[in-house]
């Protein structure tokens, strides 16, 4: 059997991952390894492009844009090696970090899933990461900045303390690597999420097998863009923090782990939270002598997001399996 089963999926990335391959073949080695591409109905290039480069690579075709959960669950399941890595299109190796994480799987039966920093395009460390529930958790609550609000919330929603510093509650799924054994006790990527948040959700999962490890020592290159054609027009405020497929992606994942009270509290308060951005940037306009209804887009844009997940609601209380894929 293989040390190890690389999973890509592709939604017309085929430079991106010609470029991840490279990295990979150029930094690997002590251990065998097969890449398994799936691709998400891109009808492209991208099988000829890829392949014609690396014509060992086993490609797979979804024949529909499947996201990130079922395509990965697909791969897995055609997997021949004893280890699974989950690795974003998106990515580059720059030194042999698989051989440490397979041997690090093997010594350590303790440890059910192992990652790597994550490295920006200009190869500096990308802070503020989410590596725990909480920190996710806390990260939906649009409340006004400062610590006395931060803090009244760290305490209301705390996070895990671990003798291993290199311990988490989650792994990112742009590289997460885990044995087929475990996989098979936790189960696979929930199917019900089309894109983020299955990670989190797996993360959990994965983490009642054993620990989650994630090396401070090591890293990689996630130059997050991959296939999405808005993610630098994407402006992040204050109140609109994530693209609406995140949360709804992350608002099924707290129904899912945490049930309907936590996910009713999150639902209460982003639509009290409607009237309270308009009433206070109206007030502020105010103050500011201008016109009172000027200004207001940011404040749209945040209740047209709310009207967006509030279309999966009775989807998402009653946890019925489904694609919650937004449109």
């Amino acid at each position: 059997m293989l040390d190890l089963s690389i999973i890509i999926v592709n939604y017309k990335t085929p430079k991106l991952i010609i470029d991840c391959l490279t990295s990979v073949y150029q930094h690997t080695s002590g251990i065998a390894f097969e890449i398994l591409i799936i691709d998400n109905q891109s009808e492209d290039q991208s099988e000829a492009l890829i392949k014609a480069r690396f014509p060992a690579t086993r490609w797979f075709e979804m024949g529909y844009n499947s996201g990130f959960a079922r395509a990965n669950n697909y791969g897995i399941r055609q997997a021949k090696g004893r280890n699974i890595l989950l690795l974003n299109s998106d990515t580059l190796l720059t030194n042999n970090v698989l051989l440490r994480c397979v041997s690090l799987l093997d010594q350590q039966p303790d440890v059910a899933a192992v990652s790597i920093q994550q490295l920006g395009a200009d190869r500096q460390l990308r802070p503020n990461l989410y590596t725990t529930f909480g920190q996710m958790r806390r990260a939906f609550y649009i409340l006004p900045a400062g610590a006395v609000f931060q803090n009244w919330l760290q305490k209301l929603i705390p996070d895990p303390h671990f003798a291993d510093p290199n311990q988490v509650e989650w792994l990112s799924g742009a590289f997460l690597m885990t044995r087929q054994t475990t996989i098979a006790k936790a189960g696979g990527l929930d199917e019900s999420f089309f894109m983020y948040g299955e990670d989190v959700e797996w993360g959990y999962r994965l983490g009642r097998q054993g620990k989650l490890l994630l090396l401070k020592d090591a890293s990689f290159v996630h130059l997050e863009y991959g296939s999405s054609d808005n993610n630098q027009q994407h402006v992040v405020t204050h109140i609109n923090r994530f693209k609406p497929q995140i949360q709804v992606s992350q608002l099924l994942w707290v129904r899912k782990q945490y049930g309907v009270g936590a996910y009713l509290v999150l639902i209460l308060h982003y639509v009290l939270m409607v009237p309270v951005i308009f009433a206070w940037k109206i007030a502020v306009n105010l103050r500011n002598r201008q016109i009172p209804w000027a200004e207001l887009e940011n404040q749209r844009a945040f209740a047209q997001q709310v009207s967006i997940f509030l279309r999966f609601f009775w989807k998402t209380l009653f946890n019925r399996p489904g694609f919650y894929k937004v449109q």
